[in-house]
């Protein structure tokens, strides 16, 4: 899960917590001033990081949240959009009128996707 530092210091509210963010935190060029939070995640972007240390905040491992958190008290979980997987652009029915539905072909030419639903000779056409 791939979480801005947007999001991350999103809430004024989120100033005293600790921000966790199980995945990657990356630079959002977007945010002008960023609160003052301390931030616990898997991988740090060096843009994300200069931008957190510049507000006073800090980024700390899994590691030291357990030893100065063992119960998770003064923290923040972020998820990243569930979404944005490249499975989800598969959901759905290709080639059906006002479909934006990704096909699962090697390539898109003529003849990868004549197959079935696109021509009546092959079960039904869509």
């Amino acid at each position: 899960a791939v979480v801005s530092t947007q999001s991350t210091g999103k809430l004024k509210q989120r100033e005293g917590k600790t921000v966790v963010v199980v995945g990657t935190v990356t630079d959002d060029v977007r945010l002008f001033d960023m609160p003052q939070v301390k931030v616990c995640a898997l991988r740090v972007t060096e843009g994300a990081r200069s931008k957190i240390v510049k507000a006073g905040g800090s980024v700390i491992t899994f590691e030291q949240l357990a030893v100065e958190a063992p119960l998770g008290q003064n923290t923040v979980i972020l998820q990243g959009r569930r979404t944005r997987r490249e499975a989800n652009r598969h959901f759905g029915a290709p080639g059906l009128p006002n479909s934006r539905v990704k096909p699962f072909v090697r390539c898109r030419s003529r003849n990868h996707e004549m197959a079935r639903g696109r021509r009546k000779s092959r079960a039904y056409k869509a």
